[in-house]
This record gives structure tokens, C-alpha cells and sequence, in this order.
């Protein structure tokens, strides 16, 4: 019965907090936007003011799930993120990956779809930020590595959509080439989640039995120059990167951080 109950909230709690989120979003573009563009004229400064609403936001909807109940988490060797230009890459189990990994790391960018400058709830933070469309083709390599140049810490899901609960995981090498081209090394994320919580074709009420407890943990830097020196081209690089984070990246936490 306490169990039934307790599943029960935590429907109508991922609920709520789903409305603050969207209610966040219309704040943001309705509210915030105007005033960045009414007082900050110059527009670097205007990018990283909406960078940092939008990471204290995501702070306080991580703070809020966590406080009632829907998630508890944990993050190992967060100190690794304490640094600019990083290329941050993380498996992607959960719809709301990015929401933490922006709320821990402070000037983030990523790679959004175009479908979410559509949407009345998403559109006005990610033209406040600056955040990157998922255009496709070589221009997208350029602007995400203009973006780490510009000190951006960039986070990318290699998967490029959420991890399927079942069947094999295939990375795209969009990634790959954008550490091979830009010489940036690799700050791998792992994400791991003891039950599934909004992964890819369930429904956000389809709540776990359990509440989930998720774990990040930040992995040591991969060192791309030495990829790029024993393969000799900047495509075959990329290729090798890859399967190397076919492995890497979906290794469960190690046990030396538990």
C-alpha cells in the first residue's frame, strides 16, 4: 500500500515539476529575454547572462525533483568540470541528461534540435543562450568548435537521441569529428540510472516502481592527439574515436569512485 501511494506521488510530483519546467521556459522567453535585450546591448555578454539564468534554472529544477521525491542523484569527480572549452560527451539514458549535466556546469552549450526552437516553451531559452541547431553536415562541426574556442563547455550525446532500453546502442560520429577537428579533448560523462526514468518511448507518468537514483560520473579526459597521430587522417581518427567510445562511454561507474 505505502508503496502504491508512493508511485502515486511521484505521478503527480513529475508532473508538477514538468509544469514549473515549461512555465520556466514561457518566464524566460516572455520576461528575461526582453530585459537581456532591453539593458545588456553588447551580445556576448547578453549569451553568457542567459547562460547563466538558464544553468541556475536547471539548478533549482534539479534541486526541486530531487526535493520531492521524484529522483536522488549523485555525481562523482564533479571538480573535472570545473574548466573552460571542454567537449563533454555522455550517454543519453533519461530525458532530462541535459538539464542536469547544465545545471552542474556553468557557460554550457549543446546541440538542440530544430523541432525545440518550435516549441512555445523551449524557443526563447535557446535563442537566449546561443545554443547550437542540429542543422547537420560540416557546418555543425564549425560552430560547435567556434563555440569551445569561445570557451563554451560543450555537451554532445554522441547516441544522438536517448539510449533504447533495449537492442544495441549505435554512436554517430558527428562527435568524433568535432574532437578530431577541433584537437579538443574528450570529457566523458557516464550516466547511469538504477531503474529507467523517462527513457526513450515511455511516457513521462509511466513513473519507476522505485524512485531512481541516478549517478554521474565524471571520467578522466580522453586524449584525442594521440588518436589523430596513429591513425593519420582526420577520418579515420574520427572512426576510431568512436568505437573506443562505444566502449568507454556505456561502462557502468567504475568502483574505484563508489
Amino acid at each position: 500500500m505505502l508503496e502504491r501511494l508512493n508511485r502515486c506521488w511521484r505521478v503527480v510530483a513529475t508532473g508538477f515539476c514538468f509544469a514549473m519546467f515549461g512555465l520556466g521556459g514561457l518566464f524566460i522567453r516572455l520576461v528575461v529575454y526582453p530585459l537581456l535585450l532591453l539593458f545588456t546591448r553588447d551580445a556576448e555578454r547578453r549569451k553568457r547572462a542567459a547562460q547563466a539564468v538558464i544553468h541556475h534554472s536547471f539548478r533549482f529544477f534539479v534541486g526541486l525533483m530531487n526535493f520531492v521525491g521524484v529522483i536522488s542523484y549523485e555525481v562523482r569527480h564533479l571538480e573535472r568540470l570545473d574548466r573552460k572549452g571542454l567537449l563533454i560527451l555522455a550517454n543519453h539514458p533519461s530525458l532530462i541528461d541535459v538539464v542536469f549535466l547544465v545545471s552542474f556546469i556553468p557557460s554550457a552549450d549543446c546541440i538542440v534540435k530544430e523541432s525545440l526552437l518550435r516549441n512555445p516553451f523551449t524557443r526563447g531559452p535557446i535563442h537566449a543562450a546561443g545554443f547550437i541547431c542540429n542543422s547537420g553536415g560540416a557546418q555543425l562541426v564549425e560552430d560547435c568548435n567556434r563555440s569551445l574556442a569561445e570557451g563554451n563547455n560543450l555537451i554532445i550525446f554522441p547516441e544522438g537521441t536517448r539510449t533504447p532500453l533495449v537492442g544495441d546502442v549505435k554512436l554517430q560520429r558527428g562527435a568524433a569529428h568535432v574532437a578530431v577537428k577541433g584537437r579538443v579533448n574528450i570529457t566523458p560523462v557516464h550516466i547511469h540510472t538504477s531503474l529507467p526514468m523517462l527513457p526513450k518511448g515511455r511516457p513521462w507518468w509511466k513513473v519507476p516502481a522505485r524512485k531512481p537514483h541516478f549517478i554521474f560520473e565524471v571520467r578522466e579526459d580522453i586524449d584525442i592527439e594521440e588518436f589523430c597521430v596513429a591513425a593519420g587522417n582526420e577520418s579515420l581518427a574520427a572512426r576510431q574515436v568512436t568505437d573506443y567510445l562505444s566502449d568507454h562511454l556505456f561502462r557502468g561507474p567504475s568502483r574505484a569512485s563508489a
